[in-house]
């Protein structure tokens, strides 16, 4: 929803793998650029002649990755992070383009906070920002805010985030206004009754550590109401951050009888289970809770299945201190714009899917459910793109790493796969040292 200014320089991308799931597309060919949009694949347009020349030889050129979920941190407490740092941390991982999430200080319930975010994000010239604006006034879930508005001011969903809209009534006077602007509406689904001050996964692990549990009907109970209005109201609706198997089967079932909804799973969920919290990581404190590993398969199924069409970040930097408490007292959270792309690649190499899903799942899939004209390297579309060397070892920490926040369970690790150029409306706006 930037409104950047389309660079004039021709770029000319050559020996690359070019992957395009929105063309069913994987081989070698150049790719071309032109103010700001890809003019061509392959060949060159006669009488073009490139000002920029990107060896692309070992590396996959993909259409720019997309975020639905990254909290910038912006308008709130700087020392967790800004626009600045963030939208950089996602360019360095690759991302083009970043879902701001709406639970700011304060949050983006109106059009008045949402241009201030824009205009920022206008200034530093590195990912999109595309705001995620507030469905109540404040997110208490008692009054509407103006929804009309903020699409005017650039927002490309409206969302409650996690904070909860326990009447139904007034859930559904939301939805009701949100389909009157076709507006797509994203659930966090969990109910707070059954959630209530859980911090993992329900069953005998939490039992034997001492710790809350938020069973995975916290989960369902929300989905199963959701998806119930969804049907009354007709909305385009999308549920981020699944974390069980029952859910998926769900939404599954949903698509099934032809409701217009799609799904994510944030990246922690694909790669964890509650298995990790025996040692009391405090990075391993999000929300939803990591669940068991029958719920990570079939999120990893999901996938597979088409049910699921993105994988988040779910990126929450956090200063240190918010992660030095006990693991209950601790801020959920985990800084991950940086690592998606390894930790994507570590599961194509386990074998869980290919390298078009992957694509799919972080650029095509989100293009789509957003209606973004992203997503693809048709020539004609916005020149965002993403070249990533699949086999660069590299090391996450002060010197690689961009966000403010380093509560990631990764810090200081060792990683392979690597963003190594990142195009945003025909301009280079990332490479790594090695590729300057």
């Amino acid at each position: 929803m930037n409104s950047s200014i389309k660079t004039a320089i021709k770029i000319s991308i050559i020996g690359g793998r070019v992957i395009d799931p929105s063309q069913q597309l994987d081989t070698q060919q150049d790719v071309h650029i032109e103010q700001g949009c890809i003019v061509a694949l392959g060949k060159s347009p006669e009488g073009f002649k490139a000002d920029r020349i990107i060896k692309a030889d070992g590396l996959v050129v993909t259409p720019g990755f997309i975020d639905l979920s990254c909290h910038l941190r912006e308008p709130g407490p700087s020392y967790k992070g800004n626009i600045a740092s963030e939208t950089l941390a996602a360019l360095a991982g690759g991302f083009t383009q970043v879902c701001a999430r709406g639970d700011t200080q304060p949050p983006l319930d109106s059009s008045a906070v949402v241009r201030v975010v824009r205009e920022k994000a206008q200034a530093v010239q590195q990912a999109k920002v595309l705001p995620l604006g507030a469905m109540t006034r404040g997110l208490e879930g008692q009054l509407l805010s103006n929804m009309a508005a903020l699409q005017a001011a650039g927002c490309v969903a409206v969302s409650n985030m996690r904070s909860p809209i326990q009447d139904n009534l007034i859930l559904r006077r939301c939805l009701e206004y949100a389909a009157t602007f076709d507006l797509l509406v994203i659930f966090y689904p969990e109910d707070p009754s059954l959630a209530a001050s859980g911090c993992a996964h329900e069953g005998a692990l939490a039992s034997q550590l001492g710790l809350a549990g938020i069973p995975g009907t916290a989960e369902t109970v929300a989905v199963a109401r959701d998806l119930l209005l969804i049907e009354q109201t007709g909305i385009r609706a999308h549920f981020s951050h699944l974390s069980t198997a029952r859910a998926v089967e769900m939404i599954k079932e949903a698509q099934q009888r032809g409701l217009p909804v799609t799904a994510d799973v944030a990246l922690s969920h694909l790669l964890f289970t509650d298995a990790t919290l025996e040692a009391f990581d405090s990075n391993y404190h999000v929300q939803p809770p990591l669940r068991s590993e029958a719920d990570r398969q079939a999120l990893l199924q999901g996938i597979r299945d088409g049910v699921i069409s993105a994988v988040s970040s779910s990126h929450l930097p956090h200063e240190q201190a918010a992660k030095m408490a006990p693991f209950a007292a601790s801020e959920p959270g985990m800084s991950s714009l940086e690592t998606v792309l390894p930790q994507m690649l570590a599961l194509v190499e386990q074998g869980y899917f290919d390298y078009s899903e992957l694509v799919a799942c972080l650029s095509t899939g989100p293009a789509a459910l957003l209606g973004l004209d992203t997503g693809s390297l048709r020539p004609g579309s916005v020149a965002d793109i993403t070249l990533f060397d699949p086999s660069e070892v590299w090391l996450l920490n002060e010197s690689s790493g961009f966000s403010a926040g380093h509560n990631t369970p990764f810090w200081n690790q060792s990683l392979k796969g690597r963003a190594v150029v990142t195009l945003v409306d025909g301009d280079v706006r990332f490479t790594t040292q090695q590729q300057q």
